[in-house]
Protein backbone atom coordinates (compact mmCIF):
# COMPACT_ATOMS: atom_id res chain seq x y z
CA UNK A 1 0.00 0.00 0.00
CA UNK A 2 1.33 3.64 -0.65
CA UNK A 3 0.16 4.67 2.35
CA UNK A 4 2.39 2.56 4.32
CA UNK A 5 5.97 3.17 2.10
CA UNK A 6 5.93 -0.16 -0.66
CA UNK A 7 10.00 -0.23 -0.99
CA UNK A 8 9.46 -1.29 -4.91
CA UNK A 9 6.89 -0.97 -7.47
CA UNK A 10 7.68 -4.01 -8.57
CA UNK A 11 6.99 -6.04 -4.95
CA UNK A 12 3.66 -3.80 -4.04
CA UNK A 13 1.53 -6.32 -4.28
CA UNK A 14 3.95 -8.70 -1.91
CA UNK A 15 3.48 -6.00 0.45
CA UNK A 16 0.06 -5.25 -0.31
CA UNK A 17 -0.50 -8.86 1.04
CA UNK A 18 1.72 -8.91 3.75
CA UNK A 19 0.42 -5.92 5.32
CA UNK A 20 -3.47 -7.38 5.63
CA UNK A 21 -2.06 -11.08 6.40
CA UNK A 22 -0.34 -8.92 9.28
CA UNK A 23 -3.58 -6.83 10.06
CA UNK A 24 -5.74 -9.92 10.12
CA UNK A 25 -4.07 -11.84 12.22
CA UNK A 26 -3.32 -9.14 14.99
CA UNK A 27 -7.32 -8.77 14.62
CA UNK A 28 -8.00 -12.63 14.63
CA UNK A 29 -5.47 -12.20 18.21
CA UNK A 30 -7.51 -9.38 19.43
CA UNK A 31 -10.75 -11.12 18.86
CA UNK A 32 -9.72 -14.02 20.64
CA UNK A 33 -8.36 -11.84 23.35
CA UNK A 34 -11.59 -10.05 24.23
CA UNK A 35 -13.23 -13.53 23.78
CA UNK A 36 -11.63 -14.33 26.82
CA UNK A 37 -12.40 -11.64 29.23
CA UNK A 38 -14.71 -13.11 31.46
CA UNK A 39 -16.01 -9.58 32.76
CA UNK A 40 -17.18 -8.46 29.01
CA UNK A 41 -20.22 -9.75 27.25
CA UNK A 42 -19.37 -11.83 23.97
CA UNK A 43 -20.59 -10.01 20.69
CA UNK A 44 -18.56 -12.39 18.69
CA UNK A 45 -20.35 -11.83 15.30
CA UNK A 46 -19.73 -8.29 15.53
CA UNK A 47 -16.72 -8.33 16.24
CA UNK A 48 -15.72 -10.69 13.69
CA UNK A 49 -17.82 -8.50 11.55
CA UNK A 50 -16.00 -5.55 12.05
CA UNK A 51 -12.67 -7.15 12.02
CA UNK A 52 -13.77 -8.27 8.37
CA UNK A 53 -14.29 -5.19 7.01
CA UNK A 54 -11.55 -3.18 8.71
CA UNK A 55 -8.94 -5.26 7.28
CA UNK A 56 -10.82 -5.37 4.15
CA UNK A 57 -10.68 -0.81 4.63
CA UNK A 58 -6.75 -1.49 4.51
CA UNK A 59 -6.88 -1.81 0.44
CA UNK A 60 -9.18 1.80 0.88
CA UNK A 61 -6.75 3.20 2.94
CA UNK A 62 -3.85 2.58 -0.05
CA UNK A 63 -5.82 4.95 -2.26
CA UNK A 64 -7.96 7.18 0.06
CA UNK A 65 -6.37 7.27 2.89
CA UNK A 66 -8.50 10.06 4.30
CA UNK A 67 -11.66 8.43 4.13
CA UNK A 68 -10.60 5.02 4.62
CA UNK A 69 -8.80 6.02 8.32
CA UNK A 70 -12.12 8.33 8.82
CA UNK A 71 -14.07 5.06 8.18
CA UNK A 72 -11.57 2.45 10.73
CA UNK A 73 -12.24 5.56 13.35
CA UNK A 74 -15.87 5.07 13.27
CA UNK A 75 -15.77 1.33 13.11
CA UNK A 76 -13.32 0.99 16.26
CA UNK A 77 -16.10 2.92 18.43
CA UNK A 78 -17.55 -0.08 17.62
CA UNK A 79 -15.38 -2.52 18.37
CA UNK A 80 -11.33 -2.95 19.34
CA UNK A 81 -11.22 -5.62 16.34
CA UNK A 82 -10.40 -2.44 14.04
CA UNK A 83 -7.80 -1.51 16.35
CA UNK A 84 -5.31 -3.30 14.15
CA UNK A 85 -6.39 -1.53 11.34
CA UNK A 86 -6.73 1.63 12.63
CA UNK A 87 -3.43 1.69 14.09
CA UNK A 88 -1.13 0.78 11.06
CA UNK A 89 -3.45 3.06 9.01
CA UNK A 90 -1.87 5.66 11.66
CA UNK A 91 1.32 4.73 10.75
CA UNK A 92 0.40 4.85 6.67
CA UNK A 93 -1.10 8.42 6.68
CA UNK A 94 1.91 10.16 8.90
CA UNK A 95 4.36 8.42 6.01
CA UNK A 96 2.06 9.78 3.38
CA UNK A 97 -0.38 12.81 3.75
CA UNK A 98 1.09 16.07 4.77
CA UNK A 99 1.90 16.76 8.47
CA UNK A 100 -1.32 18.74 9.09
CA UNK A 101 -3.65 16.47 7.92
CA UNK A 102 -1.64 13.64 9.63
CA UNK A 103 -2.14 15.18 13.01
CA UNK A 104 -6.05 15.77 12.54
CA UNK A 105 -6.72 12.43 11.40
CA UNK A 106 -4.49 11.07 14.31
CA UNK A 107 -6.38 12.92 16.94
CA UNK A 108 -9.47 11.57 15.81
CA UNK A 109 -8.05 8.00 15.98
CA UNK A 110 -7.15 8.62 19.36
CA UNK A 111 -11.04 9.64 20.12
CA UNK A 112 -12.09 7.05 18.98
CA UNK A 113 -10.09 4.56 21.04
CA UNK A 114 -11.16 6.82 24.09
CA UNK A 115 -14.52 6.28 23.19
CA UNK A 116 -14.21 2.49 22.79
CA UNK A 117 -12.23 2.19 26.35
CA UNK A 118 -15.04 3.99 27.94
CA UNK A 119 -18.15 1.59 25.94
CA UNK A 120 -15.90 -1.55 26.10
CA UNK A 121 -13.36 -1.50 28.88
CA UNK A 122 -10.79 -4.11 29.42
CA UNK A 123 -11.52 -5.61 32.62
CA UNK A 124 -8.38 -5.04 34.80
CA UNK A 125 -7.05 -1.67 33.11
CA UNK A 126 -8.25 1.49 34.44
CA UNK A 127 -9.64 3.76 31.94
CA UNK A 128 -6.85 5.88 32.97
CA UNK A 129 -4.01 3.80 31.50
CA UNK A 130 -5.73 2.83 28.72
CA UNK A 131 -5.95 6.51 27.87
CA UNK A 132 -2.45 6.83 28.12
CA UNK A 133 -1.17 3.67 26.03
CA UNK A 134 -4.14 5.01 23.35
CA UNK A 135 -2.37 8.18 23.19
CA UNK A 136 1.25 7.38 23.78
CA UNK A 137 1.31 4.61 20.65
CA UNK A 138 -0.78 6.56 18.47
CA UNK A 139 2.14 9.28 19.38
CA UNK A 140 4.63 7.28 18.67
CA UNK A 141 3.18 5.83 15.23
CA UNK A 142 2.60 9.38 13.83
CA UNK A 143 5.66 10.91 15.01
CA UNK A 144 7.77 7.72 13.82
CA UNK A 145 6.40 8.12 10.37
CA UNK A 146 6.59 11.85 9.81
CA UNK A 147 9.92 11.38 10.72
CA UNK A 148 10.23 8.79 7.94
CA UNK A 149 8.55 11.05 5.63
CA UNK A 150 10.82 13.62 5.85
CA UNK A 151 13.58 11.96 5.94
CA UNK A 152 12.87 10.42 2.95
CA UNK A 153 11.62 13.97 1.38
CA UNK A 154 15.54 14.99 2.61
CA UNK A 155 17.07 12.51 0.40
CA UNK A 156 14.55 13.15 -2.58
CA UNK A 157 15.93 16.79 -2.58
CA UNK A 158 19.23 16.02 -1.84
CA UNK A 159 19.36 13.34 -4.85
CA UNK A 160 17.28 16.02 -6.84
CA UNK A 161 19.77 18.81 -6.21
CA UNK A 162 22.74 16.77 -7.08
CA UNK A 163 21.08 15.36 -10.29
CA UNK A 164 20.51 19.51 -11.36
CA UNK A 165 23.96 20.60 -10.39
CA UNK A 166 25.69 17.46 -12.58
CA UNK A 167 23.60 18.81 -15.37
CA UNK A 168 24.48 22.19 -14.45
CA UNK A 169 28.28 21.06 -14.50
CA UNK A 170 27.74 19.00 -17.85
CA UNK A 171 25.67 22.86 -19.13
CA UNK A 172 28.81 24.80 -18.07
CA UNK A 173 31.46 22.68 -19.30
CA UNK A 174 29.58 22.56 -22.66
CA UNK A 175 29.17 26.17 -23.36
CA UNK A 176 32.78 27.03 -22.19
CA UNK A 177 33.86 24.34 -24.80
CA UNK A 178 31.70 26.13 -27.03
CA UNK A 179 32.69 29.65 -26.25
CA UNK A 180 36.38 28.13 -26.59
CA UNK A 181 36.07 26.53 -29.75
CA UNK A 182 34.15 30.28 -31.16
CA UNK A 183 37.57 31.72 -30.24
CA UNK A 184 39.26 29.59 -31.84
CA UNK A 185 37.51 30.00 -34.76
CA UNK A 186 37.43 33.67 -34.96
CA UNK A 187 41.39 33.47 -34.51
CA UNK A 188 41.48 30.62 -37.63
CA UNK A 189 39.45 33.39 -39.98
CA UNK A 190 41.82 35.97 -39.15
CA UNK A 191 44.47 33.31 -39.84
CA UNK A 192 43.30 32.13 -42.92
CA UNK A 193 42.21 35.23 -44.69
CA UNK A 194 45.57 36.82 -43.77
CA UNK A 195 46.86 34.03 -45.57
CA UNK A 196 45.05 33.40 -48.32
CA UNK A 197 44.91 37.14 -49.18
CA UNK A 198 49.16 37.15 -49.39
CA UNK A 199 48.24 34.11 -51.91
CA UNK A 200 46.20 35.88 -53.78
CA UNK A 201 48.00 38.86 -54.02
CA UNK A 202 51.49 36.66 -54.89
CA UNK A 203 49.13 34.93 -57.90
CA UNK A 204 47.98 38.17 -59.43
CA UNK A 205 51.33 39.11 -59.74
CA UNK A 206 52.22 35.93 -61.43
CA UNK A 207 49.12 36.69 -64.04
CA UNK A 208 49.70 40.34 -64.26
CA UNK A 209 53.60 40.34 -64.86
CA UNK A 210 53.97 37.15 -67.21
CA UNK A 211 57.22 38.66 -68.40
CA UNK A 212 59.48 38.85 -65.62
CA UNK A 213 62.44 37.09 -65.39
CA UNK A 214 62.62 33.07 -64.31
CA UNK A 215 64.49 33.71 -61.14
CA UNK A 216 60.96 36.04 -60.20
CA UNK A 217 58.39 33.85 -61.09
CA UNK A 218 60.43 31.12 -59.48
CA UNK A 219 60.34 33.30 -56.10
CA UNK A 220 57.21 33.98 -56.47
CA UNK A 221 55.97 30.22 -57.19
CA UNK A 222 58.02 29.00 -54.04
CA UNK A 223 56.28 31.67 -51.97
CA UNK A 224 52.85 30.54 -53.56
CA UNK A 225 53.74 26.64 -52.38
CA UNK A 226 54.96 27.57 -48.61
CA UNK A 227 51.42 29.88 -48.05
CA UNK A 228 49.40 26.57 -49.77
CA UNK A 229 51.29 24.20 -47.38
CA UNK A 230 50.45 26.99 -43.94
CA UNK A 231 46.92 27.29 -45.40
CA UNK A 232 46.32 23.72 -45.46
CA UNK A 233 48.20 23.50 -42.38
CA UNK A 234 45.59 26.10 -40.44
CA UNK A 235 43.07 24.69 -41.80
CA UNK A 236 43.70 21.08 -40.61
CA UNK A 237 43.93 23.00 -37.07
CA UNK A 238 40.11 24.15 -37.71
CA UNK A 239 39.12 20.63 -38.42
CA UNK A 240 41.06 18.88 -35.67
CA UNK A 241 39.74 21.50 -33.15
CA UNK A 242 35.59 20.90 -34.56
CA UNK A 243 36.51 17.52 -33.97
CA UNK A 244 38.63 16.96 -30.52
CA UNK A 245 36.55 17.25 -27.43
CA UNK A 246 39.79 18.89 -25.98
CA UNK A 247 40.15 22.60 -27.13
CA UNK A 248 44.41 23.69 -27.45
CA UNK A 249 45.26 26.80 -26.40
CA UNK A 250 45.99 28.92 -29.94
CA UNK A 251 45.19 27.98 -33.55
CA UNK A 252 46.05 24.34 -33.67
CA UNK A 253 47.86 24.42 -30.32
CA UNK A 254 50.51 27.23 -31.55
CA UNK A 255 51.28 29.80 -29.70
CA UNK A 256 49.49 33.06 -29.58
CA UNK A 257 50.92 36.37 -31.55
CA UNK A 258 52.14 39.35 -29.87
CA UNK A 259 52.63 43.11 -29.88
CA UNK A 260 56.08 42.07 -30.84
CA UNK A 261 54.60 40.37 -33.82
CA UNK A 262 53.24 43.42 -35.64
CA UNK A 263 56.24 44.14 -37.19
CA UNK A 264 56.97 40.81 -38.37
CA UNK A 265 53.21 41.40 -39.72
CA UNK A 266 54.01 44.08 -41.78
CA UNK A 267 57.14 42.73 -43.30
CA UNK A 268 55.64 39.99 -44.43
CA UNK A 269 52.70 42.34 -46.37
CA UNK A 270 55.52 44.19 -47.46
CA UNK A 271 57.27 41.46 -49.06
CA UNK A 272 54.01 40.28 -50.71
CA UNK A 273 54.23 43.75 -52.53
CA UNK A 274 52.12 46.05 -50.40
CA UNK A 275 53.65 49.54 -49.47
CA UNK A 276 53.05 50.05 -45.82
CA UNK A 277 53.91 52.89 -43.93
CA UNK A 278 54.89 51.94 -40.57
CA UNK A 279 54.90 54.18 -38.21
CA UNK A 280 55.66 52.51 -34.54
CA UNK A 281 55.52 55.14 -31.30
CA UNK A 282 54.24 53.25 -28.84
CA UNK A 283 55.98 53.69 -24.90
CA UNK A 284 57.54 50.77 -23.57
CA UNK A 285 55.30 47.65 -25.35
CA UNK A 286 57.08 45.06 -23.31
CA UNK A 287 54.74 45.99 -20.50
CA UNK A 288 51.56 46.07 -22.56
CA UNK A 289 49.28 43.54 -21.13
CA UNK A 290 49.77 40.08 -23.26
CA UNK A 291 45.63 39.72 -23.83
CA UNK A 292 45.94 43.77 -25.37
CA UNK A 293 48.97 42.79 -27.53
CA UNK A 294 47.12 39.86 -28.80
CA UNK A 295 44.11 42.07 -29.86
CA UNK A 296 46.40 44.45 -31.61
CA UNK A 297 47.81 42.38 -33.59
CA UNK A 298 44.66 40.85 -34.99
CA UNK A 299 43.95 44.73 -35.43
CA UNK A 300 46.71 45.43 -37.81
CA UNK A 301 46.42 42.12 -39.24
CA UNK A 302 42.50 42.42 -40.45
CA UNK A 303 43.26 45.89 -41.55
CA UNK A 304 46.30 44.58 -43.57
CA UNK A 305 44.34 41.48 -45.23
CA UNK A 306 41.62 43.64 -46.56
CA UNK A 307 43.65 46.61 -47.66
CA UNK A 308 45.22 43.62 -49.98
CA UNK A 309 41.67 42.36 -50.98
CA UNK A 310 39.67 45.44 -51.75
CA UNK A 311 42.77 48.16 -52.89
CA UNK A 312 45.55 45.88 -53.92
CA UNK A 313 48.48 47.61 -55.13
CA UNK A 314 47.75 50.53 -53.04
CA UNK A 315 49.62 51.52 -50.13
CA UNK A 316 48.48 51.49 -46.44
CA UNK A 317 49.14 53.34 -43.16
CA UNK A 318 49.46 51.67 -39.99
CA UNK A 319 50.40 53.96 -37.16
CA UNK A 320 50.56 52.98 -33.32
CA UNK A 321 50.45 55.64 -30.33
CA UNK A 322 50.52 54.71 -26.48
CA UNK A 323 51.65 54.79 -23.36
CA UNK A 324 50.45 52.69 -20.36
CA UNK A 325 48.04 54.64 -18.43
CA UNK A 326 47.10 56.45 -22.07
CA UNK A 327 45.85 53.32 -23.47
CA UNK A 328 46.93 52.17 -27.02
CA UNK A 329 45.42 53.50 -30.54
CA UNK A 330 45.94 52.24 -33.92
CA UNK A 331 44.67 52.95 -37.29
CA UNK A 332 45.20 52.25 -40.31
CA UNK A 333 43.92 54.01 -43.58
CA UNK A 334 44.32 53.21 -47.55
CA UNK A 335 42.94 55.02 -50.60
CA UNK A 336 39.87 53.42 -52.66
CA UNK A 337 40.81 50.78 -55.10
CA UNK A 338 39.66 51.56 -58.57
CA UNK A 339 39.21 47.33 -59.59
CA UNK A 340 38.12 44.38 -58.38
CA UNK A 341 38.65 42.56 -54.69
CA UNK A 342 41.30 40.21 -55.98
CA UNK A 343 39.41 37.85 -53.22
CA UNK A 344 35.61 38.19 -51.83
CA UNK A 345 35.04 39.30 -48.48
CA UNK A 346 32.75 37.31 -46.33
CA UNK A 347 31.56 40.24 -44.60
CA UNK A 348 32.43 38.76 -40.93
CA UNK A 349 35.60 40.05 -40.40
CA UNK A 350 35.03 43.09 -39.13
CA UNK A 351 31.71 42.17 -37.27
CA UNK A 352 34.00 39.69 -35.25
CA UNK A 353 37.29 41.94 -35.07
CA UNK A 354 34.64 44.81 -33.05
CA UNK A 355 33.61 41.92 -30.78
CA UNK A 356 36.94 40.89 -30.39
CA UNK A 357 37.92 45.01 -29.40
CA UNK A 358 35.05 44.92 -27.09
CA UNK A 359 35.65 42.47 -25.14
CA UNK A 360 39.27 43.78 -24.78
CA UNK A 361 37.05 46.87 -23.51
CA UNK A 362 38.02 48.95 -26.40
CA UNK A 363 36.40 50.52 -29.25
CA UNK A 364 36.82 49.88 -32.88
CA UNK A 365 35.98 52.41 -35.51
CA UNK A 366 35.54 51.89 -39.10
CA UNK A 367 34.52 53.90 -41.90
CA UNK A 368 34.98 55.39 -45.70
CA UNK A 369 36.55 58.75 -46.29
CA UNK A 370 35.04 61.34 -48.27
CA UNK A 371 38.13 60.90 -50.47
CA UNK A 372 37.27 57.02 -50.81
CA UNK A 373 39.20 55.67 -48.65
CA UNK A 374 38.83 53.83 -45.86
CA UNK A 375 40.09 54.11 -42.30
CA UNK A 376 40.14 51.32 -39.38
CA UNK A 377 40.63 52.64 -35.84
CA UNK A 378 40.72 51.10 -32.65
CA UNK A 379 41.38 52.09 -28.58
CA UNK A 380 42.33 49.94 -26.26
CA UNK A 381 42.94 50.06 -22.68
CA UNK A 382 46.53 49.92 -21.26
CA UNK A 383 46.43 50.38 -17.33
CA UNK A 384 49.74 52.03 -15.35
Amino acid sequence: MENLGCPAEGRRWVWDVGVVVVVGVLTGLTIVGRLSDAGQPRRVLLDVSVGVISTGLMVVVGRRPVVGALGLAALVVVSPAATPASTATTMGIALQLPQRTAIAITAVQVAAHLAQGAWRPIGNLPYLWFAVLAVAVHAAMLGWGLWTQARRQLVESLLERARRAEAEQGRRVAEARTLERTKMAREMHDVLAHRLSLLATYAGALEYRPDSSPEKLARAAGVIRVGVHQALDELRAVISVLRDDEVPEGPGGRPQPTYQDVESLVAESRAAGTTVAYDDQVVDPTSLPPATGRTAYRVVQEGLTNARKHAAGHPVTVSLTGAPGAGLRIRLTNPASNGVPIAPGSGTGLVGLTERVQLAGGTLDHEREPGGGFRLEASLPWPA
